[in-house]
This record gives structure tokens, sequence and C-alpha cells, in this order.
């Protein structure tokens, strides 16, 4: 879109809050500072120009009442790409309605508007092994007139941000399971419902799947399979890696499960890659989409403390905009039981499932006749440590929901949460 413009000697900065580094990741192997002339993208997300109802107790509304009350007032819009293309970077894409933009700049631009600087390290990937990837070292700030309109700053640390929550069983260890088509009978899915006229959503940060295998699934159990489209999100793309214990099996599952259920549903799979900027905005992308899905799927996650405040804020927002869309957000709580795979010893629970805008799925084992629906016994699935389990507990990050008041849900450290 624009050009930038010759980069000023200095820039008149305010604190950005929430955007305090996280911890080091594990395994760290530092490689020296980002060069300077490295060119980087990353998303801005902007104030809302009107406060958000509480979508639990409003209607949902179109698209375009979002956009016109809840959106990125068009004046920010104009003084924010005015503001970083005059700082030296260049601006990819705005996205009003979500409040998103997307720029790119050098690293030395970039770590100049944002006052931090930039490392390069190695680091151990939760989901694929060892990586290299940037860290931030400070806090950020954001220039002076776009302090309070520019909310969060994301990507400059680009780190792994979540995982899969697919955790594959020994063989020995399964003793029954079930498919999605039986599962549907035993929890009374509504009969003669298959999705029709809906679109299904899934976010996913890594993998791919080939028609071939979709295809292959879907005839084994007699199903007309769904039809489904993979769209890119900041570079993401459907890289299948025929690797069934790491994200393509993870991605497989979550397209199999749906288009079991909801075979003449579109089921549109979102790629994006595994970052805080990717995450957000391939959920954003996702309920801002047309049509608006009637159900987004998110698969991967990560302890609320691995994520800058402003992150958690950021894409929270982005669940808030779905709900207030009337999309459902169905999110996985985690396969590793209350600590979430912390490295502290103290329980956590998952984000994003942790928002209240996200419906929390946590995981059960069933024993039920697939035949006749009959249920003999449900109980938490829990396998032990380190052999899967999963999440739950109480939110550090938020408050208590209106809707949770009399459920019963213990305080943490003498504080109601979520």
């Amino acid at each position: 879109m624009s050009n930038p413009s010759p980069e000023p000697d200095s820039v008149d900065l305010r604190p950005l809050p929430g955007s305090e580094p996280r911890s080091a990741p594990r395994a760290i192997q530092a490689a020296g500072p980002v060069p300077a002339d490295t060119t980087i993208e990353i998303t801005l997300v902007m104030r809302r120009r009107g406060e958000l109802p509480d979508p639990a107790a409003a209607a949902p509304i179109p698209a375009s009442a979002l956009a016109a009350d809840y959106g990125a007032d068009p004046a920010d819009v104009d003084l924010v790409t005015a503001t970083v293309t005059a700082l030296g970077a260049r601006v990819l894409s705005v996205h009003p309605a979500a409040r998103l933009v997307r720029i790119e700049g050098t690293a030395a631009a970039l770590s100049r508007m944002f006052g931090t600087s930039l490392e390069l390290v190695t680091s151990q990937d939760p989901a694929a092994g060892m990586v290299s990837h940037r860290v931030r070292t400070t806090a950020l700030s954001v220039p002076a007139v776009l302090d309070g309109i520019v909310t969060a700053v994301l990507g400059l640390d680009d780190r792994p941000q979540a995982r899969p929550r697919l955790h594959v069983a020994q063989p020995h260890a399964v003793s029954t399971s079930y498919t999605p088509v039986q599962l549907g009978r035993i929890y009374r899915f509504p009969a003669g419902t298959d999705g029709d006229g809906h679109t299904i959503a899934i976010i996913e940060l890594g993998g791919g799947f080939t028609q071939g295998d979709l295809d292959s699934y879907f005839a084994g159990l007699g199903v007309s399979g769904p039809v489904v489209t993979a769209v890119g999100v900041d570079g993401g793309a459907n890289t299948p890696e025929h690797d069934p214990s790491g994200a393509d099996g993870e991605v497989l599952l979550d397209i199999e499960v749906a288009g079991a259920l909801a075979p003449a549903a579109a089921i549109v799979v979102y790629f994006a890659p595994n970052t805080d900027a990717g995450f957000v905005d391939a959920v954003s992308a996702a309920a801002h989409a047309t049509p608006t899905p009637t159900a987004i799927s998110i698969s991967w996650g990560q302890s609320e403390d691995a994520w800058t405040g402003q992150a958690r804020t950021a894409f929270d927002q982005a669940l808030a905009d779905a709900a207030l869309l009337g999309v459902t957000v169905t999110v996985a709580a985690g396969d590793d039981g209350s600590t979430d795979g912390g490295s502290d010893g103290r329980a956590h629970v998952d984000f994003p499932s942790s928002s209240p805008h996200a419906l929390a799925c946590g995981g059960t084992r069933l024993d039920a006749d697939p035949t006749t629906g009959q249920v003999h016994a449900e109980t938490v699935w829990n396998n032990g440590v380190g052999r899967g389990a999963t999440g739950g507990g109480v939110s550090d990050a938020f408050g208590q929901p209106s809707w949770q008041a009399g459920a019963g849900v213990p305080a943490r450290r003498g504080k109601a949460g979520r």
C-alpha cells in the first residue's frame, strides 16, 4: 500500500501497557542481534470506536454494524498509517472492522518505532523441535501520537506461541474408540442435521491436509465428505508434512470430526504462522469472513502465562467480535492437566480456552454403546503425569463472568476467576 518515508533519528515514545516481554524460551541458544536490514512484518491492533456490549447479554449483530459501531475509527486508521509510514514502515493491509493494520519495515526502523531491540535465538518449539526466531529484550512503546490508539504490537517476537492440543495414545492404551458418527449418536446429535447452509472455520498454526487423505477417511465412514477450502493468513499455507502424530494429525482430526457430523457444511481452514500475530490474525480473519461462520474451532493453545498481556487482550477482543457476530468459538482446554505443561510446577489454565468469549472443551473417558447410544460411564480424562489429561482450572487473567457466578467456581488465591 503506502511507501515508507525516510526514517527520523529519534521518536517520541510512550509505554505500551501489557507489552512486558515473556520469560525466555526453553533451551534458548542466542545467535546475536537481528540484522538491521532484516524485513519484518507485524500486526498493530487499534482501539475500538465504541465500547463493546457484553456479547453474553446482547443479540448478535450484522458485520456492518460491528464495523460501524465497534471497529476502528477512520481518523485513527489514518493517523496510524500516516505515522508508521513517516517513521519508515510500509502499510501492507488495513482491516478497520477487526481494528488491524499489517505493516512491514526493517528491524532497525521497527525497533526505533517501538523502543526495543531484537535478538535472534534458537529454542524448543513444543510442536516442531528446535526453531530459530526473534525475541525482544524490553517492553514496547509506541509513538506518542498513537498513545491509547494502538493497543497491541504483535509479531516482533515471533517465537512459537501455541501447540496443537493433540495427544496420541499408545496402541496398547486404547481400550475403546468411537467414530465421530458414533459419538453423534451417543450425544444425541440432532437427526437430519448435516450442516447445509453453514460454514465451519478451523484455525491451524501448522501442518496441513491432502484431499486424498480426506477422501479415504470419509469413504471409510460411508460419509460424503464436505467441501474443504484452505485460506492462508500472514503467509501461512496448507503444508502437509505426512506426520500424523504432529500438526498434520491435529489438522486432519479437526476436519474429519467436523466433516463427519456436518458433511454438507462448508469447511474453511485458516492456516497462519504459529506466532501471537498469526494466531490473532487468523481468528480475526475467520470471524470477519463473508459469509460469517456458524462456528470457529481452535485446537491450539498455551498456558496463560506464556502470553503477553497485550496479546491475550487482543485475542480476547477478537473472540468478543466473534461472539457479538453470533459465532460460537470452541477451544480445546489443553491436554497436560492442571499445570498445562508449565515448567514452574504451578497450576495454569490454557489460553485461548480461558477467554470468557470462548467455549472451553475438555476431555473425558467414555464407555458407551454406539449402537443404542447408551452411556455406561463417563469420567474426566486423566492418564497420569506425562501421559495426557484434560486441562482446566481457574483463570489468572480473566475475572469470573456473570454467567458463572452461581456455578460454584472456587476462588484462586482469594480471587474469583473464569
